[in-house]
């Protein structure tokens, strides 16, 4: 696949561009976008980027991160602190997911979305208040791992980093995560079923596949 070089900001103003004309493909009034990356390749960055490029647009969005959604720790760390079956399978509430921000979303839903769960510093519920999403407002969803669940998302957006880039960007107290992703490549191939394809290995110039 070619890819062609474009700035952050850009690329932001792109992709507002793009879901400005979305429409949900179940028919319902809310169009559901991933921002799919390992958390080296930093895809709440550029979640935070089109929602404010849609923002200055006048097109509301709500941007929620996978990690507001993890286990507690009794859970997700019940074999250890670097499990790479829990960390790959188990870490992330993907049922709450389900209920708590596409079941409202779906075709007749009321659009009233959780935004987080669980803080995963504290370890206990985050008791964030609903929000109410207008229709044809946005979700943008980011967190690793996003496209092997079968989520209904409308848009997927995927940053893709080199097994080389990964490991150099990934801190050292996490690099025992990296064979989960891996894995991620083998089994899902989130770089070849992504909608949009970004290349983010210099995080001073991506390119995408447009």
């Amino acid at each position: 696949m070619r890819l062609e070089a474009i700035t952050w900001d850009r690329l932001g103003d792109q992709l507002a561009e793009r879901l400005l004309d979305l429409r949900p493909a179940d028919g319902g009034a809310w169009p559901r976008i991933a921002f799919d990356g390992a958390p080296a390749a930093r895809p709440g960055d550029l979640a935070e980027r089109v929602s404010e490029a849609l923002r200055l647009r006048g097109r509301p969005s709500l941007v929620v991160a996978a990690e507001g959604f993890l286990r507690p720790a009794s859970v997700r760390l019940e074999h250890g602190r670097r499990d790479i079956e829990s960390y790959y399978s188990g870490w992330y509430d993907t049922g709450a997911l389900w209920r708590e921000v596409f079941g409202p979303l779906d075709p007749g839903g009321n659009g009233r979305v959780l935004p987080d769960l669980w803080d995963p510093v504290t370890d206990r519920a985050t008791r964030s208040p609903y929000v109410h999403l207008p229709p044809g407002a946005p979700l943008l969803l980011h967190g690793p791992f996003l496209l092997r669940h079968w989520f209904p998302f409308d848009l997927s957006v995927h940053i893709l980093l080199t097994p080389g880039a990964l490991r150099r960007r990934t801190p050292d107290a996490e690099q025992w995560t990296l064979p989960a992703f891996e894995r991620y490549e083998q089994e899902t191939g989130p770089a070849a079923t992504a909608d949009v394809l970004i290349r983010a290995d210099d995080p001073r110039h991506p390119a995408w596949s447009g």
